[in-house]
């Protein structure tokens, strides 16, 4: 009997564990200068995560649009999350440092990167594995969208196909929300 209540107390003490990771900011990301971040100081915040590669036929109008979202709609709680990725198409050949100073340079980049990661696959990212699992979308290339809540829920995904500016009015109404939350809860 003893057996079966320890089995037992581990299981559910396993499945609690479980469900405290069910949501995109409670896990942990290497920025591209090589630091351990938790996407917990995310939190309360929305976001909208990206794969993203340099050397893409998508790169330039992307990369300009996300970085005048995060210009618009940083200030009002919201980031552009960037993860580079090089499994589509090998787009993304440098190394973190050389990503990060491409694009900062050449697109004025304000908002976090962090290091290169697999998004698909067996090697793939935990939290690209959660978002994936929690959309039932798999990115098939780069540019790859998840539009994340202040809670850590995942509340759309879109591929490369779909511009920035189509998403836009919806991350407008997301951040509009928090914005006038915050101001009743003051």
């Amino acid at each position: 009997m003893k057996v079966f209540l320890r089995a037992l107390l581990f299981f559910l003490l396993s499945c609690f564990m479980e469900a405290k990771q069910k949501d995109f900011y409670t896990f942990k990301v290497v920025n591209s200068r090589g630091r351990l971040v938790s996407l917990e100081k995310y939190r309360g915040s929305v976001s909208l995560v990206v794969n993203v590669a340099s050397e893409c036929g998508f790169t330039q109008e992307h990369y300009t649009d996300l970085q005048q979202l995060q210009r618009d709609f940083g200030p009002y709680h919201f980031n552009v999350l960037g993860f580079p990725c090089n499994q589509f198409g090998q787009q993304e050949p440098g190394s973190d440092k050389e990503i990060d100073s491409f694009v900062r340079r050449v697109y004025g980049v304000s908002f976090p990167l962090f290091s290169k990661i697999a998004v698909v696959g067996t090697g793939a990212n935990n939290a690209f594995k959660y978002l994936t699992e929690v959309t039932g979308k798999e990115p098939d290339w780069n540019f790859w969208k998840y539009l994340v809540d202040v809670d850590g829920k995942v509340v759309g995904s879109w591929g490369p196909q779909v511009s920035v500016k189509e998403i836009r009015p919806k991350i407008a109404e997301m951040v509009r929300k928090l914005i006038i939350k915050r101001k009743e809860e003051l």
